[in-house]
């Protein structure tokens, strides 16, 4: 499928619009389609996503700047008809042979109304792209666009459920907006809301990045942490056994072990050995990743913090400890702390973490973590992004469904 994406300008211009629509474009291009940026201004930011400037339809050009403020009296300039003209020329040529245009606010903002104009006559044309028009703000709604908004022609544009393309909006109180303005039934307009790019929000490096795809840590709910090497008086048993009891609460839950293998016990081999046939008994073989099986030699330095912002929770059922430096990333990386309740971990972490017998049953402490975790708003909020906001996410559950639909 050929993609064209279109607004009045592009990244490097700074925006939220201009984030989204290259967001877009990554995803799409992503899931193997071609795609082709339209914009007024902005540069290829990525070779994959090209991006074709047409100077008229840029909202900052001279000559559409010129024809704003006339309109904004409720004047229609001689030059209108020939701008519209020449904008639909230009879009014309380069709109051949795509498949599909997404149209980011122009068919919702008079920032070019010129623009708006020119789409909306391509739009009524058999021979063009089947057009999505998404709406992320609406002039005639908002109240500071209303003194340059007027009735006619063509700020009715602005208003009208134009025929033959698919209506997207960003939030549900967009449709009901959308709905109200346009009289068009609301089940006739598609929400697709904004999302993260996960990865790049949580700077995650590239090895994480790979592992965590490759693990499927991103639907992990919740994420457990337990950063240390693989060595018995870890007590790495427990966070296994607990992570097993904790899925029959919460069934995504998953457990990362990010530390190679005790750099002075040669008996560390058979302890690893131990814990992977203990997974598989436990059933967690999915669930349960040990990284020193995946990159024996230890993580890159870069990776533990990255795990970190990734991670819910802290988990650390150590039987000994002469410091505990994961309490201090735990506290910096803002999650909470599940650990032993050791002298010098409880003077670490103080009334601040969820404390444990090292003897403890994993069920008791997998239903300790399970309290605290569902009881935590800032949890739940983390878990419903991931599940449902993320780029990714929204790509194959939204965006995707619907241009197969267009198409």
């Amino acid at each position: 499928m050929y993609v064209g994406i279109m607004h009045y300008a592009a990244p490097p211009v700074v925006g939220g619009v201009e984030s989204v629509l290259f967001s877009h474009a990554q995803c799409i291009s992503n899931g193997g389609h071609t795609v082709r940026i339209i914009a007024g201004r902005g540069e290829t930011l990525d070779a994959r996503c090209p991006v074709e400037l047409v100077p008229l339809i840029d909202s900052r050009h001279p000559r559409v700047l010129n024809v704003k403020a006339s309109l904004d009296t409720g004047t229609v300039p001689d030059d209108f008809a020939i701008l519209v003209d020449q904008i639909q020329h230009e879009l014309e040529r380069i709109m051949s042979g795509m498949d599909v245009i997404i149209a980011h606010n122009i068919a919702s903002l008079n920032k070019n109304l010129a623009l708006t104009a020119a789409l909306f006559n391509l739009s009524q044309k058999t021979e063009s792209p089947r057009i999505i028009l998404w709406h992320h703000d609406f002039a005639w709604t908002t109240p500071r666009y209303q003194p340059e908004l007027y009735d006619g022609y063509p700020w009715d544009l602005l208003r009208t459920a134009w025929p033959g393309v698919t209506q997207v909006v960003v939030s549900e109180e967009r449709r009901k907006e959308y709905s109200s303005l346009t009289r068009l039934s609301p089940d006739a307009i598609h929400v697709i809301p904004a999302g993260i790019d996960l990865s790049g929000f949580l700077a995650l490096n590239k090895q994480v990045t790979t592992l965590a795809n490759q693990l499927d840590l991103f639907h992990a709910a919740p994420l457990l942490l337990t950063p240390v090497r693989i060595t018995k008086r870890k007590n790495l048993e427990l966070a296994i056994e607990t992570t097993t009891h904790l899925r029959e609460h919460l069934p995504s839950a998953q457990l990362v072990i990010t530390g190679p293998l005790g750099a002075h016990n040669p008996a560390n081999q058979e302890y690893l050995k131990k814990l992977i046939s203990l997974r598989k008994m436990m059933g967690v073989t999915g669930s349960v990743h040990l990284m020193a099986e995946h990159i024996p030699e230890g993580l890159e330095m870069e990776s533990v913090a990255s795990f970190y912002r990734l991670a819910d929770a802290l988990l650390l059922p150590s039987r000994e400890e002469g410091f505990g430096i994961p309490i201090l990333e735990a506290g910096m990386s803002k999650i909470p702390v599940f650990c032993s309740d050791l002298p010098p971990l409880r003077a670490l972490a103080g009334p601040w973490a969820h404390y444990f017998d090292p003897d403890d049953k994993p069920g008791k402490i997998a239903r300790m973590i399970t309290q605290v975790l569902t009881e935590s708003p800032q949890y739940n909020l983390r878990i419903n992004i991931r599940n449902s906001f993320t780029w990714e996410a929204i790509y194959q559950t939204k965006i995707l469904p619907l241009l197969k639909k267009v198409k």
